[in-house]
Parts: C-alpha cells; sequence; structure tokens
C-alpha cells in the first residue's frame, strides 16, 4: 500500500494563525478568521486529499485559562487533539514565549509523534529577532522541527505541507476522497453568521453569542436559510439588533454574500435574536450547541 493517511492537529495560544493556516493548506475558508482571540470554539476538521494521500488538518480553540462551561468545552477539543494526531502542529508567533497551559505544553515536549513548531507571522520580524526566536524555540521544544512561516502571506507554507505527506503513516483514507471537512452545511451557516458579529460588533457581544439555522432549504438555483443569533441578555439582543434593525440587517447581508461564495448558489437568508440568560453555563445549551460532547 502506497497511500498516505492521518490527523495533523494544530494547537496553539488564540490568535496566533491556527485558522489562517488550515485555511491555506485546505483552499477554502472553513475556520473563522478574524483580528479577535478565541474566533474558534469547536474542534473543525479541513480534509485535503491527493492520489495517493489524505491529510486529515484540525483546527482547534486557542489554549486558555476557562473562566465559564462553554470555555471548559473548548479546552476539551485541544485535549482531545493530542489523543488521536499523527502528526502535531505547535503554533507560535514572533516575541511569544509560552503557552497558557503549562499541562499542554508538557505534552508537547513528551509526545511520541512529529512535532512541527510553526513560528508564524514572520513578516513582522527581522532577521535579527527571527534567529533570536529559532534558538529559544530550538532550545524549549527540542523534539520539534522549526519552519518559519507567514500563514497570512503564504510564506513556506507549501514546504510545511510538503513535510506533512513526508510524516503521514500508510494508510487508506478515512473519509471519502472527494470530502471537505466532516462539519454538515449548517455548521458552516452559523460560522459564517458568528464571523460576522465578531468583525461588526465590540465588547462582550461576539462572545456572548451562539447561532442556530434552524431551517436549510436547499432548490437547485438557491438556498433558503433561517437562523438564530443567541444572546445572552436583553440589552445584548438591542445593540445585535440596531436602530430600526440597521446592525442586524448589515449582518445578513454580509453573511450572505459569504454564503453565495461558499456554496455557490443564491441565498436567502433570515436571522432574528432571541435572549437565553447564561446559555454559556448551561450545560444543556452546551450540548445542543455540541460543545460537551
Amino acid at each position: 500500500m502506497s497511500h498516505k493517511a492521518g490527523f495533523v492537529n494544530i494547537i496553539g495560544n488564540p490568535n496566533v494563525g491556527k485558522s489562517t493556516l488550515m485555511n491555506a493548506f485546505v483552499g477554502e475558508r472553513l475556520s473563522i478568521i478574524t483580528s479577535k482571540a478565541q474566533t474558534t470554539r469547536h474542534r473543525i476538521l479541513g480534509i485535503v486529499n491527493g492520489d495517493d494521500f489524505q491529510v486529515i488538518l484540525s483546527d482547534t480553540p486557542g489554549i486558555i485559562k476557562p473562566a465559564y462551561e462553554m470555555q471548559e468545552s473548548m479546552m476539551n477539543f485541544v485535549k482531545s487533539a493530542f489523543e488521536d494526531a499523527d502528526i502535531l502542529i505547535y503554533m507560535v508567533e514572533i516575541g511569544e514565549k509560552e503557552l497558557k497551559d503549562d499541562a499542554f505544553f508538557n505534552k508537547i515536549i513528551h509526545a511520541k509523534i512529529p512535532v512541527l513548531l510553526l513560528l508564524n507571522k514572520i513578516d513582522t520580524s527581522n532577521q535579527e529577532q527571527l534567529e533570536e526566536q529559532v534558538t529559544f524555540w530550538t532550545e524549549k521544544v527540542p523534539n520539534a522541527e522549526i519552519f518559519p512561516i507567514s500563514a497570512l502571506q503564504d510564506f513556506n507554507v507549501k514546504e510545511v505541507f510538503a513535510r506533512i505527506i513526508e510524516l503521514l503513516p500508510l494508510s487508506p483514507p478515512f473519509y471519502p476522497k472527494d470530502a471537505l471537512t466532516d462539519k454538515p452545511e449548517r455548521f458552516f451557516v452559523n460560522e459564517t453568521i458568528r464571523e460576522k458579529i465578531l468583525i461588526n460588533y465590540s465588547k462582550e457581544i461576539p462572545y456572548a453569542v451562539e447561532i442556530v439555522t434552524e431551517e436549510f432549504f436547499e432548490d437547485e438555483d438557491i438556498i433558503r436559510i433561517r437562523s438564530l443569533i443567541m444572546v445572552e441578555r436583553d440589552t445584548q439582543k438591542g445593540i445585535i439588533i440596531g436602530h430600526k434593525g440597521a446592525a442586524l440587517k448589515k449582518v445578513g447581508m454580509e453573511s450572505r454574500a459569504d454564503l453565495e461564495k461558499f456554496f455557490g448558489k443564491q441565498i436567502h437568508i433570515e436571522l432574528y435574536v432571541k435572549v437565553n440568560k447564561n446559555w454559556r453555563s448551561n450545560a444543556n445549551m452546551l450540548k445542543r450547541f455540541g460543545y460537551n460532547q
């Protein structure tokens, strides 16, 4: 058997570029990319297929110290990434010195599988700083191969991917060879709407929001979508809707534009907002939204 396949799991602190990297590998925008931290809440698989390989990439939430139950669940997704990885990508950015969790860092430096340490955002540094960082991480994570990259500028990304294929174990594919991800269409509708909320609102609003797509009807030429935006307080509902509904309308228009590109079809989308008090600390709600599996 000459076919290779395996799970390549990406971990690191919030906002170091994990989602940008996975989307660069896959060639599709599967994960939210914004300048705000904690944008990835779930573990998202992106699948890259070749004639003789299948790379199953896993984007995970940024490592944080959990403050409430939803964040505990997010960190459980990170823990699971250690358990099934064939290759571990530990992503850091220029100037970073530590992981926000000592237990996770200990797992990285004692990993029995190949570890690729990607030093991201090198386009923001100079040669002297880059050399200092490579020396620092070589001493800090001696079991890792270090690759300076810029995921945003696509620098050294192809070289990292080529190394991944070299390291993959021999295996038949785990998913159909035309698969792009393990997530259903509604998941990407939810993530697209949530991304627009992250971009258009400030302070606590984006982090108090969850999206539920209640209707997804696909015809030959159009997809009709009805999605609920869940918030925790009445004041948040008012902010989401905005004056005469203008803010919510903007989210709908921007979401529709991205979803039409993603699905390649005309989109009709309806959004409405509902208050569900303290849903981020409600175990039943978290299970419904796919956090507590």
